[in-house]
């Protein structure tokens, strides 16, 4: 069964919108295990504006699911995920200033860097996964640069879904194909949904985990967390 890792980045943006402590993002994580939830991930930038390191120092010794950090692998974001130890470190060609992830790593470009942060990542006994698009080329180069996974940009077969759902997956299909031929796990995220979240999943039920965070803190707004949790999850059988 693919596993839900929720992605708690908008909690923390409104908590931070107000000061203070409300909503509480480690209660929040934990209610979402509780509810189900396989996974929490966790995207801290270099200006804090959502998740912050102490968000992810005091998540660490509570979490009983996978913990994924996912971040552009600067300095200081490398010490931060070898001194906590998650799960799993997703790494995601972000620059300081990106709203979102909006692209997949260019990992032949790309390959001397990403060989290096992986080495360390996995001498310290930490799950890597590369965030890259639909190529197949992309996904070699992560597997050759020594990434555990790769996770599948999804916001093209998102764009496309509700145009031609067939002719949205294909690719993604193909490029789970030739990850899992490289022995990579594959992990999935960006804009999934319950609207497509079933289609990608029933097209590639070898999914290692789909993160979700903005459609899911979204939709928890009008179904509450713990129904909005079991019905991602129903996506997911």
């Amino acid at each position: 069964m693919t596993k839900l890792s929720v992605n708690i980045n908008k909690i923390a943006t409104l908590r931070n919108a107000r000061g203070g402590d409300v909503p509480n993002v480690v209660k929040v994580a934990l209610d979402c295990e509780r509810f189900g939830a396989e996974g929490i991930t966790v995207h801290p930038r270099p200006d804090e504006r959502h998740i912050r390191k102490a968000d992810v120092y005091d998540l660490k010794p509570l979490l009983k699911t996978e913990f994924n950090i996912e971040g552009y692998p600067a300095p200081e974001f490398i010490d931060l995920v070898l001194k906590v130890k998650p799960h799993q470190v997703t790494l995601v060609p972000d620059s300081p200033v990106q709203l979102t992830s909006n692209s997949g790593w260019d990992t032949k470009s790309h390959y001397d860097f990403l060989s290096e942060v992986l080495d360390e990542f996995n001498n310290a006994g930490i799950r890597t996964s590369v965030f890259v698009a639909a190529d197949s080329q992309m996904i070699e180069y992560a597997a050759k640069a020594g990434a555990d996974r790769v996770e599948l940009y999804t916001e093209p077969y998102a764009t496309t879904y509700n145009v031609d759902p067939d002719k949205a997956v294909k690719p993604f299909v193909e490029a789970a194909k030739v990850a899992r031929n490289l022995g990579l796990g594959i992990n999935a995220g960006h804009d999934l949904s319950l609207a497509n979240l079933n289609f990608i999943y029933k097209n590639i039920p070898w999914l290692e985990e789909v993160s979700i965070g903005h459609a899911l803190i979204s939709d928890a707004l009008y179904m509450g967390l713990e129904k909005t949790i079991q019905e991602y999850k129903n996506c997911l059988r």
